[in-house]
């Protein structure tokens, strides 16, 4: 016997946004309808898994000898994963064959893989634009965790990988959360359970506490003229798995988006204030040591200061430019990285992950009419995206410090060379103030986050959190510190694991770079 003759179904593709979706079939608003969030790490067998959905869906049996697809091969399926495109299928007509409903599936790209944490926060984003659409996906009935059974241990890799998918859900969804296990022999997938458990993935269980899962194999389309036995198990493998997750599907009540949204909004706020507060700090900083030199330098030359109503001084000027922006196409598509900037402010309100949103007024740190961001909580009208950013600079430049006497026969007071410097530690102030404001306002995100999120100790925010216990030590509040402190403490091996690798991948980027 040969491999099944395999044939691509014909399918409607549309863009919305950075979402694709393909529909197979006519919907029927009289027929009820199943959706599915699949999600793991590239090349744990998402495809597989949808392109099994559709033949089971079809009645496609072993001795039909055929296959179909409504994704090519998984090598072609992972080299187009490269980008962040979220997309969803739609498989209708099949209804009361096998199933008595469609399915809507909606499959990410991998976590984990190698482009890193900010590849990863900009699928949360793609998934924040999906959920909140007026086209997009409003509930879910089943999120499925795609795990390989060869994942037979935990490591820091698989630990991020888990932590990434559960920080993206709400509370609500926990009981909609089970495991998808691919490349399966059918037995119990020990291993895979004890990984699951050691990280502390919170989902579905069973009447034994143990986390729901179905099993699948991944051999559907080998090659049928030796081992024809054991293909035969591996599709009896796969068709129990499926006949029991479409089941648990059947009974499963959908679960609104609501939450899992803000949960979303949260984090893409929380990384926005974190960002901006730490540009805002190095602004501090350098402005701190402009007026240190400038201290320094009036002081050796508060001879000269007596003589002259001038003085010049060599200083490190800080300021900021615009910088342009890689040319970074995030999607098949044709969308490019930007970001939101306030004009006034001349901060990054919103970097990266800002492509979506058409205009200002439709960024994610808009709220109330306001940038949750920016010093000035300046409108929309402040704002642009645009394809550049701000950038905090110094130069060497020599500085004219004008010494003013109310008049020329007054008696020099030496106390006149400080209002100079006197005006720059008022900006300092200033700046110190603002700083506060900003530390505070991110750990409102944090809390905010600890109410809703599914797994608030995410990697995510954990990513912050030392930046945000020193920022906020400096503000002298001690209860909401101690807090924070209390959050690290509580983290579990399975999110330092994660966050090993998050800073391991980091270093050798970082070095390569």
């Amino acid at each position: 016997m040969r491999p099944p003759a395999v044939y691509q179904l014909t399918t409607k593709k549309e863009n919305f946004g950075p979402v694709t979706r393909i529909t197979l079939g006519k919907k029927d608003l009289n027929k009820a309808n199943r959706t599915v969030l699949l999600v793991g790490e590239t090349g744990a067998g998402k495809s597989t898994i949808i392109n099994s959905l559709v033949n089971y869906a079809m009645g496609v049996r072993f001795d039909n000898e055929i296959w179909f697809q409504v994704i090519e091969g998984e090598k072609t399926k992972q080299t187009e994963s490269q980008t962040s495109d979220v997309i969803v299928y739609e498989i209708f007509g099949f209804e009361d064959r096998i199933l008595p409903f469609s399915l809507t599936i909606i499959d990410t790209p991998g976590f984990g893989d190698t482009r890193g944490l900010e590849n990863d926060i900009i699928v949360s984003q793609r998934l924040f634009d999906l959920f909140r659409s007026d086209d997009g996906i409003n509930e879910i009935h089943a999120v499925g965790l795609v795990v390989k059974a060869t994942d037979n241990r935990v490591n820091d890799r698989l630990s991020y990988v888990f932590n990434s998918v559960m920080s993206l859900f709400g509370k609500n969804l926990e009981k909609s959360i089970v495991a998808l296990i691919t490349h399966s022999d059918g037995r119990t997938p020990k291993n895979v359970l004890q990984a699951l458990a050691a990280t502390k993935i919170k989902c579905a269980k069973n009447e034994k506490n143990q986390p729901i899962y179905f099993l699948f194999d991944n051999s559907q389309t080998d090659d049928r003229s030796e081992d024809i036995e054991f293909l035969k198990i591996a599709t009896d493998i796969s068709t129990k798995g499926m006949r029991a997750f479409t089941a648990f599907l059947e009974e499963k009540s959908a679960q609104k988006l609501m939450t899992t949204t803000d949960v979303l909004k949260e984090r893409i706020s929380l990384t926005a204030c974190i960002q901006n507060l730490q540009e805002r700090i190095q602004l501090t900083e350098q402005k701190r040591e402009e007026l240190k030199q400038t201290h320094d330098a009036l002081v050796k030359q508060v001879e000269d200061m007596n003589k002259s109503y001038t003085v010049t001084v060599e200083v490190d000027d800080v300021y900021k430019e615009r910088e342009s922006l890689r040319s970074k196409k995030l999607f098949r598509f044709g969308l490019f990285e930007k970001a939101m900037v306030c004009t006034v402010c001349e901060e990054n309100c919103h970097y990266p992950g800002c492509t979506l949103s058409p205009s200002p007024q439709h960024c994610d740190v808009i709220r109330r009419g306001r940038c949750t961001v920016c010093t000035g909580k300046c409108p929309p009208s402040a704002h642009v995206k645009e394809n550049w950013r701000y950038v905090i600079k110094t130069k060497k430049v020599k500085k004219i410090v004008e010494i003013k006497k109310e008049n020329k026969a007054e008696k020099f007071d030496p106390e006149l060379k400080f209002k100079y410097i006197k005006r720059l530690a008022e900006q300092i102030q200033k700046l110190n103030e603002e700083k506060f404001q900003l530390v505070h306002e991110s750990y409102q995100h944090v809390i905010q986050l600890e109410e809703i999120a599914l797994k608030v100790e995410s990697v995510s925010t954990l990513v912050h959190l030392d930046f945000l216990i020193e920022k906020m030590k400096e503000t002298g509040d001690k209860a909401k510190v101690q807090k924070l402190e209390k959050m690290r403490s509580e983290m579990d091996e399975g999110t330092k694991l994660a966050l090993q690798y998050l800073w391991g991948f980091s270093q050798i980027t970082s070095h390569l770079t």
